[in-house]
């Protein structure tokens, strides 16, 4: 696999409840994308809740076809197929558009659960440790199903992060954050944990984000809300203002000079950073600002 791989154990296979949400797990030592396997099983008619896990991508990639790649055994990659439409009760389609905020509320419950670190997310779901940007979550649909994909920095060192532009945070590790471990079974099975309540609790609630609590986790969870933000919409439009809310369907609302904007996609630029107590994971305390931090999307699995 490379010298990259040495020092790093490889993944065990984890133990999934016999009666829960995940059906099955394939442990893949490389692979192009997890994501791809994942459609491709989707769309073979593979049951909810396989799991797909690869020690390392060569095609990796996160929204808008954008790359992402990280040295073998030093990262999670992990993609999850889901049937939110089958089943009772039914999802609509119109509420799967939270299925990639789900999917950060649970790897943010995770990664605190098991590290110790205070995770936050910028909408709509990447991964921030101290300002700098971790993991992200790419999903895609395909027929009946959504494939919800994971990638997660865990041990890279410096030099094995990519560099960052054009308004991106920088880029960090778990290891580098100082997490209390990075063991990456750990990891992986507090986040499939995460992940099957957060979604079992979803669809309980026919998708309804309010009345499962997601809304609320995600607000909670959510470093963009209450900040001075720069959006570059999917048509190249560029919108500035302060980010306000999340509104029940997982859009971004923003106050600005001519009115609110709703925002259903976007790269988000945070144009200051806001400086958290410490501990205060989840929000309630004073927010003071800083500026120096800006941020782009994502990474995926």
């Amino acid at each position: 696999m490379g010298q990259e791989a040495v020092g790093r154990r490889p993944l065990g296979r984890p133990e999934l409840p016999a009666d829960g949400l995940w059906t099955g797990v394939e442990l893949l030592a490389e692979t192009g994308s997890t994501n791809a396997d994942a459609v491709a099983a989707a769309r073979a008619g593979a049951a909810e809740g396989l799991v797909v896990v690869a020690e390392h991508q060569s095609a990796g990639r996160g929204r808008a076809g954008r790359a992402w790649s990280a040295p073998p055994r030093a990262g999670l990659a992990v993609s999850v197929l889901l049937r939110p439409g089958t089943g009772q009760p039914p999802v609509e389609t119109g509420r799967w558009a939270w299925l990639p905020l789900l999917a950060g509320v649970a790897l943010a419950g995770a990664v605190t659960r098991v590290t110790g670190l205070d995770a936050w997310l910028k909408w709509p779901n990447d991964l921030l440790v101290d300002g700098a940007k971790c993991a992200g979550v790419l999903a895609e649909v395909a027929g009946d199903a959504v494939v919800v994909g994971i990638g997660l920095n865990v041990t890279q060192r410096a030099g094995e992060l990519p560099t960052t532009g054009d308004g991106a945070p920088p880029a960090t590790s778990l290891a580098l954050a100082g997490a209390r471990t990075t063991d990456r079974d750990a990891l992986l099975a507090a986040l499939l944990d995460h992940l099957a309540r957060w979604y079992g609790r979803w669809r309980s609630a026919g998708g309804d984000a309010d009345e499962c609590g997601l809304r609320a986790a995600y607000r909670s969870r959510c470093a963009t809300l209450g900040r001075p933000v720069r959006a570059r919409l999917p048509g190249g439009e560029e919108v500035t203002g302060t980010a306000g809310t999340v509104d029940p369907d997982g859009r971004l609302v923003l106050a600005t000079t001519v009115g609110a904007r709703t925002l259903a996609a976007g790269d988000v630029v945070h144009l200051l950073d806001p400086v958290r107590p410490a501990g205060c994971a989840g929000g309630g305390q004073p927010l003071r600002w800083r500026r120096g931090f800006s941020g782009e999307h994502p990474h995926g699995g």
